[in-house]
């Protein structure tokens, strides 16, 4: 199996703990968790592959992604049953989730030719629309417009994985530093509180 395939699948399962952890505040059931958890693991793959122009999707003809999704989610509903765990427990396993959804979506799209921008907006896209379903379906508003630091540096996971790939830097390598680039960015953006200026911000 190639790096990217069990990235891949080591996100989709991430990003389905990740949404049983945040449909835990929604006190939904044991149904409700397993459909969350697949959609937020497949979802923004899925918006990528739509836009792309991959069809069939990427997971219609290959079914573990969603047993693993679905894996995932069930066994996590069942453990946080019997654990405190605290409230904000679910950043950390979504900023790995972020990461690794980057550097798959980007390299997926430089495979197939895209332009170097669109590469990145595709990265982004993977990384952070599941996690926007996620929220949707949980009446919660989108971790992407609430929080610290979140797309962008999905989106500078990206460009420094185009740019090593343009230095002519082995791929799995690239892929490795802008997943681990990708991480330390969105882990210092929830440590220090770390933003982008807003609207309402004084001058």
């Amino acid at each position: 199996m190639s790096l990217i395939y069990i990235l891949d699948l080591c996100a989709v399962s991430i990003c389905a703990i990740t949404a049983t952890l945040e449909a835990r505040r929604s006190e939904l059931d044991l149904f409700g968790v397993a459909v969350i958890a697949v959609i937020a693991g497949i979802g923004g793959g899925t918006v990528r592959d739509l836009l792309l122009g991959r069809l069939p999707v990427y997971w219609v003809h290959d079914a573990t992604y969603v047993a693993v999704g679905l894996t995932a989610g069930v066994l996590t509903f069942f453990l946080v049953r019997h654990l405190r765990v605290p409230k904000n427990f679910f950043l950390l396993p979504d900023a790995l989730g972020m990461a690794l959804f980057t550097v798959i979506g980007t390299s997926i799209a430089i495979n197939l030719g895209t332009p170097w921008l669109i590469a990145a907006l595709m990265g982004m896209i993977t990384a952070v629309f599941g996690g926007v379903i996620r929220d949707i379906l949980c009446n919660e508003v989108p971790l992407i417009f609430r929080t610290d630091i979140y797309a962008t540096a999905s989106l500078s996971g990206a460009f420094l994985l185009i740019g090593l790939d343009g230095l002519g830097i082995d791929h799995n390598l690239a892929v490795i530093l802008a997943m681990l680039a990708t991480v330390a960015i969105r882990l210092a953006a929830i440590r220090w509180h770390i933003h982008l200026p807003r609207l309402s911000d004084e001058d």
